[in-house]
């Protein structure tokens, strides 16, 4: 059984090698500010907002030490930050910004709206390729300056004020404007440091940021070591020296670092510990509500079976969710029929579980599933002369490969003959969105409280819509939704949204996330909310 830590403990393994007199002295002394240790499952693409891949652990760095217009509390409400405060016309289509004078980088600049501009224009450039582009879209002539079709100079953000007022607009009014600004797609990045070192200006020698921390450390696959930024608005308020975010791929391996006390967070721990956890550090151990899907992407590319809408559909029919989530996961993830999460805001899942004029239904009877499903895969010209093989990929977990194994177990009986192949996260994912692969494991978590933000990854050509799934009546459904005000109409069309590509077995829906985090007791600052999003910002010690 681990025994959490108190800070005098801290304060010895930092002082490790000293005299028993100057121990003494470490322990007599007064609590100092510490540096959190926190765990996070996968390697930084770039501290270049247009650069993310799109891994929650992404997330985590870049909120504490960017800072966009608006921030969130611990418990995950919206707050001002850049931003002291904004106003919002009647049509909901401008928004007008005022930043705070006291707002800095790191090295004293002041942080304009000309820096918001900067950052907005740099992740819509088309040079940049961002993954995130669209995340901006709701911004007018976003969408055409980020396919080159407009110059950067069109998009609808105006810098006012000698750059003390941010002015945006939309195309239409946005329900969740607001919290889109919370992502880090909507940063500001500093202008004057890209005009002077160009792309090198993320390199830790040149880098400066206007959150809480600062970077002072990088090696590649071990660690990003942080130190409070002293010209943050709030430097007085922030109680940590600073962070260092260890990559620990491996879960289990994040556990017992945090049970030697390497560790005061480990951002998501292996499901299979769970009950082993919480019967020995109960305090420690942490499993909330989470809005995120857990998923298997299809690859719509000609070329491929998956094209195949009656392959995709025996695939679907075949996967056993009651057994993934309660047997293979014993409880940690809920099963799931639907892509977007049970819990959003203002909006009804669409489930998977239909029974159409074929008589075909994904939560029926074990055995009339599986016989139908081997005769799409006849009607497709997949037998046992001609079996049908597919590339399922993954990204290395435990618990990815258990699901990866027991899904192709549940497809064996149908005569399917399945690879696996893993790569680390950021490969996997980059990999996936190149196309190589027939069944792919994917995640999503939600960037805001809004279906949009999940419905958005099946529309045609968004660039985190894996499978390349493209459907003319869904992308029609998605656009008309977005230029609908009343919220209860717009509701009513991303429902039939979801269901037309739950019908058409765009992917499978297969389990609902929760959030498994291991924090120090002795953390005050960190509550469990629906978006798992902490900012260290809030993080002490308790004395």
């Amino acid at each position: 059984m681990i025994a959490i830590r108190p800070r005098w403990v801290r304060q010895l393994r930092l002082a490790s090698g000293l005299t028993l007199s100057t121990l003494a002295a470490v322990i007599a002394a007064p609590a100092m500010a510490e540096t959190l240790d926190l765990g996070v499952t996968g390697e930084l693409a770039s501290f270049d907002t247009s650069q993310i891949s799109g891994g929650i652990w992404e997330s985590q760095i870049l909120m504490d030490v960017y800072e966009g217009l608006v921030k969130k509390s611990p418990e995950g409400k919206v707050l001002p930050g850049m931003a002291s405060d904004w106003q919002v016309s009647e049509d909901g289509k401008t928004w007008t910004f005022s930043l705070r004078e006291d707002a800095r980088w790191s090295d004293g600049e002041p942080v304009t709206a000309e820096d918001f501009v900067f950052g907005w224009r740099h992740l819509l450039d088309p040079a940049n390729a961002s993954k995130y582009a669209y995340m901006l879209y709701p911004l007018v002539n976003a969408r055409e300056v980020n396919t080159g079709e407009l110059a950067l100079e069109e998009l609808g953000v105006e810098s006012r004020d000698d750059g003390r007022t941010l002015v945006v607009q939309l195309n239409q009014s946005t329900p969740y404007f607001l919290q889109l600004l919370t992502h880090y797609t909507a940063y500001p990045q500093p202008q004057h440091t890209f005009e002077q070192y160009g792309k090198e200006y993320v390199d830790l020698e040149h880098i400066v940021t206007n959150g809480a921390f600062t970077p002072t450390e990088w090696i590649s696959q071990s660690r990003i070591t942080t130190v409070k930024n002293p010209e943050y608005y709030e430097a007085d308020q922030v109680a940590l020296d600073g962070v260092r975010y260890h990559t620990i791929e491996d879960r289990n391996a994040g556990v017992s670092r945090f049970r030697a006390g390497e560790l005061d967070i480990m951002r998501e721990y292996s499901s299979s510990m769970y009950p082993l956890l919480k019967e020995e550090i109960p305090e420690a151990t942490h499993m909330a509500t989470y809005l995120g899907s857990y998923y298997y992407v299809f690859n719509h590319r000609d070329g491929h079976p998956t094209a195949d809408p009656r392959v995709r559909e025996a695939l679907n029919m075949a996967v056993r969710r009651d057994v993934i989530a309660d047997n293979i996961m014993g409880g940690t993830f809920q099963k799931s029929l639907s892509f977007v999460p049970d819990g959003i805001d203002h909006y009804q899942v669409q489930n998977a579980a239909f029974d159409d004029a074929e008589g075909n239904d994904i939560t029926g009877d074990l055995n009339a599933r599986m016989a139908r499903a081997k005769e799409l895969l006849e009607d497709a010209g997949y037998d046992q002369g001609n079996p049908l093989t597919l590339r399922l990929r993954y990204n290395t977990t435990d618990e990815h490969k258990k699901i990866a194994v027991a899904v192709s177990s549940m497809w064996r009986p149908l005569g399917v003959e399945v690879e696996l192949v893993n790569a680390e996260a950021t490969v996997h994912y980059q990999t996936i969105a190149e196309g190589d692969f027939d069944v792919a494991r994917a995640g999503w978590i939600a960037d805001y409280n809004d279906a949009e933000n999940f419905l958005a990854l099946l529309r045609s050509g968004v660039g985190n819509n894996y499978g390349a799934y493209a459907n003319e009546a869904f992308d029609t459904l998605y656009d008309e939704a977005a230029t609908t005000l009343d919220l209860d109409e717009r509701k009513a069309i991303l429902e039939r949204a979801e269901a037309l590509a739950m019908d058409d077995d765009a992917l499978i829906p297969m389990l609902y996330y929760v959030s498994r985090n291991l924090v120090d007791p002795a953390i005050s600052g960190w509550e469990d909310n629906i978006e798992d999003d902490h900012p260290s910002r809030w993080v002490s010690f308790e004395e």
